[in-house]
């Protein structure tokens, strides 16, 4: 498994705590930033992470901003990308389970460290129900393609 981590400045500190929980799993990943807590924008981070994972380099992505919306917004603009915001185990379970989510997005200044971390974990660790919902993921795809 390997991730794609990004942020923005509100975020930074978030990425950092899964950036250690990655290391201490020996979990692989690329971090496309932010390196810093200066003021940073979101959205070129988010794309470049999500076409990481959309292509295929990283089974998953962690993106962070400071409520997780706006990061969230722009890595859902790359084709192949599920991105979901989470701010409670129930949703990070659900969105790997029904919606088969890529992207765990999350708010630097909504979830605590303690809360990010075990939404990380659920994410990983859920498997994709399939069944019934592997039609909605592939009318997601149709949208994507301009035919729903």
């Amino acid at each position: 498994m390997k991730l794609a981590l990004g942020c923005d400045h509100g975020g930074f500190e978030l990425k950092e705590a899964v950036r250690s929980y990655c290391e201490e799993r020996q979990i692989p990943y690329e971090d496309f930033g932010a390196y810093s807590t200066e003021s940073v924008d979101y959205a070129p981070i988010a794309a470049k992470a999500a076409r990481y994972v959309a292509s295929g380099q990283a089974d998953f992505g962690v993106l962070i901003c400071s409520t997780g919306i706006g990061i969230s917004m722009a890595a859902n603009k790359v084709k192949g990308v599920r991105a979901a915001l989470c701010t409670n185990e129930y949703c990070a379970e659900m969105t790997r389970r029904h919606n088969n989510a890529n992207i765990l997005c999350m708010g630097g200044k909504v979830v605590d460290q303690q809360t990010a971390i075990k939404l990380l974990d659920i994410f990983l660790h859920t498997e994709f129900e399939g069944g019934r919902h592997q039609r909605r993921i592939e009318q997601i795809a149709q949208i994507e393609d301009g035919k729903l």
